[in-house]
Formats: C-alpha cells, sequence, structure tokens
C-alpha cells in the first residue's frame, strides 16, 4: 500500500472526495496533508531557494558579518476572536515567538499587518491590541513596525493578523526538523488539544460545555531553559510547536525531513481528561487538535532526563512527559504503540478537522 493510501484513524474530518488541484478548499489551511502538498507544488518550485528548502517553521539565515538570523511569518484567522485563555492578537504574538525559537533562536523583534472588516468595533480593536503588547512582554519581544487595511463589510470577518518574527540564533544551538536519530528520545511540554477545545467550545456550535482553556503562550523562555539544562546545546536535535494538524502531523514533518521512524506510546500521551471527553464525543483523535502553547523535543538520551527536569520546573511545562523514541526504521513513518500492543500508523491529518482554529 502506498503513502497516499496507508489508512488513518484520526477521527472525523472534512472528505477528501476530489485532488482539489483546481481551486482552494477548506482542508488547504488544515496544515496537515492538503496543505503540504500546495506548499510542495506550488509554493517551492516558484519560490525555492535554500533557506525556504530547509522546511522548519522558520528560515535560518546567515549574516554576512557572522552569526544567524532566524526569521518567520505566520497569519492569523481564527474565530471568535476572543475565546477562553487568549484571543486573535495574543495568539498572532505567541504564534510567531514560538515558531523563532523552535530554532532555539531568541526572538528580538516581531512587525503586525492588520486587515480589518468595516464596522469592527474600535474597543475591541483595542482590546486586542492590549493583549499583543502584553504577550510582547512576556516574551521579551517589541513590536517595531506595522501595516493597516480595511476592507468593506463581510469580507474579512472581523479581523486578521499577520505576524513576521526576527530572533538571533545563539552559537552551538542547531535544532532543526532534519537532526533526529535513532536512539534519540521524543518529549512533549504538556497535554494535547486544550487550544482546539478551548476554541470549540467558544464557537456555541456543538453544545460543547467545558471549562478548558487554550494554552497559548510564549514558549521562547521554556526553550531558553532547555539549551541551558543540557551539557551541550547540540544534544537536543529537534525542537517543533505542533500547531495546526497537531502533535500526529508535526511527527510526520520530523519523521520525513529527518527519514526516521519515531515510535510513540499511546498510554504516555499527555491529554486532560475534559478534552478526552470532548475528543470522545465528538469523534476527535487528540494527536490532530491544534496546540498554542506546547512543544516537541528530541533529543538524545543521555540528555531526555535533563530536558525532562528542565521542562516540568516551569509552568509552562508542568505536564511534560516522554511519550516515545526514534527508530532507523520504516524511514518516514510516525506509529502509535497502543496499551494491547497493537501498532496504529499515524499519518499526516489528511482533511479539515476544525477550521480557523489559529
Amino acid at each position: 500500500m502506498s503513502q497516499e493510501q496507508t489508512p488513518s484513524m484520526q477521527g472525523a474530518v472534512c472528505p477528501l472526495p476530489l485532488p482539489h488541484t483546481e481551486r482552494i478548499v477548506m482542508g488547504h489551511g488544515s496544515g496537515g496533508k492538503m496543505t503540504h502538498d500546495l506548499v510542495k507544488r506550488l509554493f517551492l518550485p516558484a519560490l525555492d531557494n535554500p533557506a525556504l528548502r530547509q522546511g522548519d517553521d522558520a528560515a535560518r539565515i546567515l549574516l554576512p558579518e557572522g552569526g544567524r538570523l532566524a526569521v518567520s511569518v505566520d497569519a492569523h484567522v481564527v474565530a471568535p476572536l476572543f475565546f477562553p485563555g487568549g484571543d486573535i492578537g495574543r495568539l498572532a504574538v505567541c504564534g510567531t515567538v514560538n515558531d523563532i525559537a523552535m530554532l532555539g533562536a531568541q526572538p528580538r523583534y516581531l512587525t503586525a499587518g492588520f486587515i480589518l472588516e468595516e464596522g469592527l468595533e474600535i474597543d475591541t480593536l483595542q482590546q486586542i491590541v492590549a493583549s499583543m503588547q502584553q504577550a510582547a512582554l512576556e516574551a521579551g519581544v517589541q513590536i517595531i513596525a506595522g501595516d493597516t487595511k480595511v476592507v468593506q463589510k463581510g469580507k474579512a470577518d472581523g479581523l486578521y493578523i499577520t505576524t513576521s518574527g526576527f530572533g538571533v540564533i545563539p552559537p552551538g544551538v542547531q535544532p532543526h526538523g532534519a537532526n533526529a536519530q535513532p536512539g534519540d528520545v521524543v518529549i512533549v511540554s504538556g497535554t494535547l488539544g486544550d487550544h482546539a477545545v478551548a476554541v470549540l467550545a467558544a464557537r456555541n456550535e456543538l453544545g460543547l460545555e467545558t471549562a478548558v482553556q487554550s494554552d497559548v503562550a510564549p514558549l521562547n523562555h521554556l526553550v531558553a531553559k532547555l539549551i541551558q539544562a543540557v551539557p551541550d546545546p547540540v544534544q537536543i536535535h529537534v525542537l517543533r510547536d505542533p500547531t495546526r494538524g497537531g502533535l500526529g502531523t508535526t511527527l510526520n514533518e520530523i519523521a520525513r525531513q529527518s527519514q526516521v521512524c519515531i515510535q510513540i506510546q499511546e498510554k504516555l500521551l499527555p491529554v486532560k481528561p475534559a478534552v478526552q471527553a470532548a475528543c470522545e464525543m465528538l469523534g476527535f483523535d487528540p494527536l490532530y487538535l491544534a496546540n498554542e502553547g506546547k512543544l516537541v523535543a528530541i533529543v538524545e538520551e543521555q540528555a531526555a532526563s535533563q530536558v525532562l527536569m528542565a521542562m516540568r520546573s516551569s509552568p509552562l511545562g508542568q505536564d511534560a512527559a516522554i511519550i516515545g523514541k526514534i527508530l532507523p526504521a520504516p524511514a518516514g513513518r510516525v506509529v502509535l504503540q497502543t496499551p494491547l500492543g497493537v501498532t496504529r500508523i499515524i499519518d499526516m491529518l489528511a482533511g479539515e478537522i476544525l477550521p480557523r482554529i489559529c
């Protein structure tokens, strides 16, 4: 059976009856297989260059005078604009800060672009901008430039925000999606799916009532603690934040970049009981739900205990857990071991579970 035909059990998603090669559909924004296919088929051939080809959530730039710069950009279209634990402004800042941090970089500066819908209340915009500034203060970054556009009522659903980020990569720090090696340990910094369930509950569409709050938070200080905790920063091989498409899709990205097999244990996955209950009620798999304040670290086995302890010493990593390991084969695969001893293939998210999540 080919890779494209591999069965998965990721829960309810929008169906894929057609290849969708002629028009954009919602699944192209899922962060899963359709997103990756679109990037590979359309964007990479047209824009190909060494920095883009790296395949991480941020690019490394070698400066002529020495040193390395991390650069990233994110567009945010979450609905509703406010949700338990956060809002689109906090999400915009944290999302870009976190992509920069996943290269081990120290985020320094952001820019922000706003598309405002005619009729948006000024008070709403003020609250969102204040939230952005608070998140920037938490992360220790400055928003140094921006742009604003207004479109007619009905053309933007309130507000969209695009943020770009810039950070400095310290010497000797080099996490990269292609660096996972057999024998490495897979660690996740906390519970899965909190953000997705919080946003879904805020929509009041499916009768879901829950106290779960979004985990949206800047992770750069946590990353700095991990780097300081190990004898040599090169022992941290991969850092990635599992946002759209969830942990399952993120691990597939890493497995394909590194050409290794990632084996995880279902019983070790940290999931809040309320999130698990929501998944069982709605037919979702927490492996494919978005997170906005979690990271996955793939590290040398000798460094795993130090990294885990450093995570758990932070408020953002108290529920951190070792969930698996890296195997040499089958290359490019992610497999899950169930408590019954059954091996289940975890593929990339195929369609769209929850549109407008970030």
